[in-house]
């Protein structure tokens, strides 16, 4: 008697690419959902376009991610011991340079228009950018991503990094106006917070991709993922005193716990500060599989989940950006 058949199930790589496509999915909705979410009742008012920002912010932020993470991960081959000869998987830096591009076009053409979503082309000023702080540096934003597509073609991996370092440096000035009380320090922060923020975020998708590729090789895959992660440690905290010390410049410690779940600028702020201790949760799980477990390759699992939370973790960070800011009661 045959035995009865069993519903078939979707093949590993089909569920894979579901998986990806539903985090894709939330990681956007999260900037053009999240100001109606962040701001009812709070007596607020997002500016026009907000959604859209939000969105724009974390394509951007993400383009930054891709080769900073590379460079880190070629940083760190090199002091794998006996490292396999296989080569490095294809880098993503060209792909990352063109959304990036994208992304940075669409944001100064919001400034050209007076900081308004443009309805027509006749409303974009493209001569008006180079009057402006806020214009030159979107420029500056923009022809950095028109450079890095150009250098992710270079077989030299270093000079990948100097584009997305301008962007940075951009991003780090354009966040804090001259107007701003200390406008310097805050820059100074954000430059700090920005850069351990995509090498982080960055570095661990490619150690992954690189350790799947190095599949079959006993021992180099291990050491490779036990390097990041005693960088990772380094940077998260970097990431965590920049980002406490910046959270204090905005909204003092008399103030912090009310505006954390009062103004919508505090609760974007709370739902990072969450998702943050999710990833470190899952890092420190990785951490002990990768001492402990008797193959140490399983510490790949709480690491891909680290991977969809730090995604989300980007989300927010545009969302942030598209928020009015913080109430500075004195």
């Amino acid at each position: 008697m045959p035995a009865p058949l069993s519903p078939a199930l979707p093949h590993p790589s089909a569920r894979r690419a579901v998986a990806v496509l539903a985090l894709v999915s939330a990681a956007a909705l999260i900037p053009l959902l999240g100001p109606s979410a962040a701001l009812r009742d709070t007596g607020e008012a997002a500016a026009p376009g907000a959604g859209g920002t939000g969105l724009l912010r974390t394509v951007l932020f993400a383009a930054l991610c891709v080769p900073a993470g590379e460079f880190l991960c070629a940083r760190l081959v090199r002091r794998v011991p006996d490292a396999p000869r296989a080569g490095a998987p294809r880098s993503l830096a060209p792909w990352a340079a063109v959304a990036g591009f994208a992304a940075a076009l669409a944001l100064a053409s919001v400034v050209a228009a007076g900081n308004l979503v443009p309805d027509r082309l006749d409303q974009i000023d493209l001569g008006g950018l180079y009057r402006t702080r806020d214009g030159s540096l979107a420029l500056l934003e923009v022809n950095a991503f028109l450079a890095a597509g150009v250098c992710a073609l270079s077989r030299r991996p270093s000079l990948r990094l100097w584009p997305p370092a301008a962007v940075v440096v951009a991003e780090a000035l354009r966040a804090h106006p001259t107007t701003e009380h200390g406008a310097l320090t805050g820059s100074g922060l954000t430059l700090v917070h920005l850069t351990c923020a995509a090498l982080w975020a960055g570095g661990l998708p490619a150690v992954l991709r690189t350790v799947r590729r190095w599949r079959g090789v006993p021992g180099a895959g291990a050491a490779l993922l036990g390097l990041y992660a005693r960088v990772a440690a380094v940077l998260l905290a970097a990431i965590t005193a920049t980002g406490v010390w910046s959270s204090l410049r905005r909204m003092p410690t008399d103030t912090i716990l009310g505006q954390l779940t009062t103004t919508a600028y505090g609760r974007a702020l709370l739902a990072k500060l969450l998702l943050v201790a999710v990833v470190a949760t899952l890092a420190l799980m990785a951490r002990r599989r990768l001492r402990h477990a008797a193959d140490p390759l399983s510490a790949c699992s709480p690491a891909r989940a680290e991977v969809a939370a730090l995604c989300l973790v980007v989300a927010v960070s545009g969302l942030l950006t598209a928020l009015p800011p913080p109430i500075r009661w004195s």
